[in-house]
């Protein structure tokens, strides 16, 4: 069974996604330096697109370290989304924690399991005879998965800068919270190439990547491509006839005319500019004005899809 969204592509006449700025190759050899000294790999991972927002790397990272899976932005993604998730993590082995760093839902909960690996960490040390100390924590992800919003809320206060864009945080810092626990935050971290282009492109639509590795409008097309073959997936998200009722240009069925569609809706609300309502689309998904939209999703969710035509 293909997965949802495999034959979208970019245009062919789009470059390749690629961003690996230098403040990220100089981070992850830093990154490298400091490993040594942390006991727990929390891990941050976009709602949206679980799977594109996982590093290769991360196995060789944690090398027998405690991990802690999180999930943030969970209101971004539909109930039955987490659900299944959940349930495709949890059969993988992982333990899925749900946050939304922007008002702090979760956020409690994973503290606790933090406290819980520290004490699980100081009881092994005190049976060698050491003195306790507070768990060093490494809060590792994607760029503009909102690790620094995460810390920020650990905290209580705004002590790590963050935005909602990729690349604001471009070194690492150590901040403790309480008395029981170090976090190490780091910049968003990616391969040093992406050779999964729909995974880059999944990045791009959710502004997980920086904007100069991609063609706005091209994003933009590959993402009205993507709706339709997400709509019939419950779990998705994607209401029936959600374009035509938010910009009010119904988008053709069968194999849609992305082109024609963004062409139309330029006419309607940006002047005939297209760029600026590649824009306006794109932000809109980013700031839910669509509604809690999947991109990716479990194998189960999608098993009875049929794959799109050709």
């Amino acid at each position: 069974m293909p997965e949802v969204g495999d034959t979208v592509r970019l245009s062919t006449s789009a470059p390749p996604i690629q961003w690996y700025p230098g403040h990220i190759a100089k981070a992850e050899k830093a990154l490298s330096a400091n490993l040594e000294k942390v006991d727990l790999v929390i891990e941050v991972r976009d709602a949206r697109i679980p799977l594109a927002t996982g590093h290769p790397r991360l196995q060789r990272w944690i090398r027998g370290k405690q991990h802690l899976l999180v999930i943030n932005r969970r209101d971004m993604v539909s109930a039955a989304a987490r659900v299944a998730w959940d349930a495709w993590f949890r059969e993988q082995g992982e333990v899925p924690w749900w946050c939304d760093a922007k008002v702090g839902t979760g956020v409690k909960q994973l503290q606790q399991a933090a406290i819980r690996a520290g004490e699980q960490l100081n009881a092994r040390r005190a049976g060698r005879g050491m003195l306790a100390r507070p768990v060093r924590a490494l809060m590792l992800g994607f760029p503009n998965v909102g690790k620094s919003a995460l810390i920020n809320r650990l905290v209580r206060q705004k002590v790590v800068e963050s935005a909602r864009r990729a690349g604001v945080t471009r070194s690492l810092r150590w901040v403790r919270l309480g008395q029981d626990l170090d976090l190490l935050d780091a910049p968003g971290v990616l391969p040093p190439r992406l050779d999964d282009q729909l995974a880059g492109l999944r990045l791009a639509l959710c502004d997980d990547i920086g904007q100069a590795s991609y063609d706005g409008e091209a994003v933009a097309l590959a993402f009205l491509q993507l709706l339709p073959q997400l709509e019939p997936v419950t779990a998705a998200g994607v209401a029936p006839g959600l374009l035509e009722r938010r910009y009010g240009v119904a988008m053709a069925t069968g194999v849609p005319d992305s082109a024609a569609w963004l062409s139309a809706c330029a006419a309607r609300h940006t002047s005939g500019d297209t760029s600026r309502m590649a824009q306006r689309l794109l932000d809109d998904f980013r700031r839910l004005l669509l509604g809690p939209i999947s991109l990716e999703l479990p194998p189960q969710a999608v098993s009875s899809l049929q794959a799109p035509p050709s």
